[in-house]
């Protein structure tokens, strides 16, 4: 008798049902392997889009400052300017006892305008007459109105450094607090006329 035909195809049906599951998986990888390249590809324009923008925005405010410095008034910025002071330099003992210290340094300072010179300023000078005279400067008038308190001013400035140790003004700190001592005394000198704006340091030695 002849077998039946049906155990022939048997045998192809179960490879066939076997690969089903294995083509499955490879979709699904490449789905997720699709979302990840997706998501990478979404951040990174994210990223570009957001320097861009920053940087447009940050040159937009730079250009809105520049905007507003070049408005402001010219006389205003001359009137906020002080005066330079140069008081030469100084050589004097400090309060250290053994051994003695002295200190050598150079001081200057910014005093500021009264209103009667800053109107002076803004004023436009004429010529002081005569023949090929030269146009007077008020800087000079100011100058020597200033040269009178010199001395006074000196004299705190020695008041203030002569009191501190070489430990004291070997420090920033100490420094720092000199020249707010020194503000004070000099504020005193001028009695509200003017402003002690800023003390500066120039040599310093200590031996």
């Amino acid at each position: 008798m002849s077998k039946p035909l049906q155990t022939k195809d048997a045998k192809p049906k179960e490879e066939e049902d076997s690969k089903k599951p294995l083509g499955n998986v490879n979709t699904n990888v490449m789905i997720v392997a699709n979302t990840i390249v997706t998501i990478i590809i979404v951040g990174i324009f994210m990223v570009i889009m957001y320097s861009l923008f920053d940087s447009m925005l940050t040159k937009k405010i730079s250009a809105f400052h520049e905007v507003e410095e070049q408005v402001e008034d010219p006389s205003q910025v001359e009137d906020e300017r002080g005066i330079l002071l140069d008081l030469g330099d100084f050589i004097l003992n400090l309060a250290d006892v053994s051994p003695r210290r002295y200190l050598k340094v150079n001081v200057a300072m910014e005093l500021s305008k009264t209103p009667e010179e800053i109107e002076l300023l803004n004023t436009p000078q004429k010529s002081s007459g005569g023949h090929g005279a030269a146009p007077a400067n008020p800087m000079e008038a100011i100058a020597a109105e200033i040269e009178q308190y010199k001395p006074a001013i000196r004299d705190s400035i020695i008041s203030v450094m002569s009191n501190k140790t070489s430990d004291e003004l070997s420090t920033t700190t100490g420094k720092e607090l000199a020249k707010e001592e020194i503000k004070e005394m000099v504020n005193t000198v001028f009695n509200g006329q003017r402003e002690v704006l800023r003390v500066s340091f120039g040599q310093f030695i200590i031996q």
